[in-house]
């Protein structure tokens, strides 16, 4: 077993391995993942983005409503910056009421508040709210298709265009199941307090009352979102989270069948992904992992260890099989900043690498006296 040499590693690596113990004796072989009913899915672990599962993620889909995600990230953006507020009332345009497929029912040239518009475009997944914001954020759908494609590809969706904000058919309009994960994470992520809206089951205006499309909210009380979307090119699709046991997990799935199947099979991804794999914390931002001999500095160590919050995305019960070791740089000379980089940490499974993370200096070295830089030369020069 790789264990680091000194003894404060050591122990460090015991701590882990006790960590690990009670999962080990339930440790469960991976099994493939279930045959799954759509054109393509996905479904990742949120902790680490880790991918769990696929089949065809990087393949060009059409996205329908999961459009919404995006719009829905911007017009939290939009919230937050303080460029919209939630009690702002914005006029329904000509172009937003006319526009077909599902709608919150809003009447042209009315005012309705962003509140009312975000909860009846994530919920009843309206066209017309979502053009409403967009022209309220943007001035046109057609300024904030633009915002929208920028936005993607600072979330690093790579292949990933938008033409309007509601996911109404274009040939320029299109995505991937990999690309949707990684929007779905960033809503949850960027502004968990909008994500609550994603679980309700139903949103009233005008009086009337529409239930949410994503049949697992009443399936399965550990299912909190997302967003579901249709048109007869797309098929049924859903992008759906769980979380549970303090882990979360999202699932991808697009082409399917019917409203039915999307849901069944969207379950079995998720449960899948939930059951069979788990996302220890390995270390803790500020852990120190090792005393690190320091050259021609004030002081003649300095402690390394990690810089932020270590978690690893792993078969369940395979923690105890986890190995690691840390390599510095050498030699370590002062001056060194606190939390500069000064070396890494290498996992391995099985003889399989599973990543490799900095390690930092937790606190700063100044260098030495003249006479002091001078002896460690000398020293350094023997060795």
């Amino acid at each position: 077993m790789n264990l680091f040499r000194s003894p404060l590693i050591t122990r460090s690596l015991l701590w882990l391995a006790c960590l690990a113990a009670p999962l080990a004796r339930a440790a469960l072989p991976v099994p493939p993942p279930p045959p799954i009913a759509a054109k393509a899915y996905i479904v990742t672990d949120f902790q680490t983005g880790t991918m769990l599962a696929s089949v065809d993620p990087d393949k060009r889909i059409e996205p329908a409503s999961l459009t919404k995600l995006m719009t829905a990230y911007l017009s939290f953006q939009a919230v937050k910056e303080g460029r919209l507020k939630l009690d702002q009332m914005l006029t329904v345009s000509e172009k937003a009421w006319k526009a077909e497929g599902s709608r919150m029912f809003i009447k042209p040239n009315s005012q309705v508040k962003v509140d009312d518009l975000i909860h009846g475009m994530i919920i009843q997944s309206g066209n017309d709210s979502s053009i409403t914001l967009a022209e309220g954020i943007a001035g046109s759908e057609e300024v904030f298709a633009n915002m929208m494609n920028q936005t993607a590809q600072k979330l690093g969706m790579k292949s990933t265009h938008f033409m309007n904000s509601t996911g109404l058919p274009d040939p320029q309009h299109y995505t991937t199941a990999r690309d949707l994960s990684l929007l779905a994470s960033a809503i949850i992520r960027d502004y968990p307090q909008f994500f609550p809206i994603y679980s309700m089951k139903e949103f009233s205006y005008n009086n009337i009352k529409q239930p949410n499309r994503n049949l697992l909210l009443w399936r399965d009380p550990n299912v909190d979102g997302m967003k579901t979307g249709h048109t007869e090119s797309a098929g049924y699709c859903l992008v759906s989270t769980m979380k549970r046991d303090g882990r979360r997990v999202i699932s991808v799935l697009v082409g399917a069948s019917s409203d039915t199947v999307r849901a069944t099979e969207s379950l079995k991804l998720l449960n899948y992904g939930i059951q069979f794999f788990a996302t220890p914390k390995l270390y803790s931002k500020g852990q120190v992992l090792q005393q690190v001999k320091v050259w021609k500095g004030e002081q003649e160590q300095v402690s390394v260890g990690m810089p932020q919050d270590l978690y690893i995305n792993l078969p369940r019960g395979a923690e105890k099989r986890l190995k690691a070791q840390l390599v510095t740089q050498q030699p370590l000379t002062a001056p060194i900043a606190s939390g500069q980089v000064v070396g890494k940490l290498m996992l391995s499974l099985d003889g399989q690498a599973m990543g490799t993370y900095p390690v930092a200096a937790m606190k700063a070295v100044p260098e030495a006296g003249v006479f002091g830089r001078m002896w460690d030369s000398m020293k350094l020069w023997f060795e």
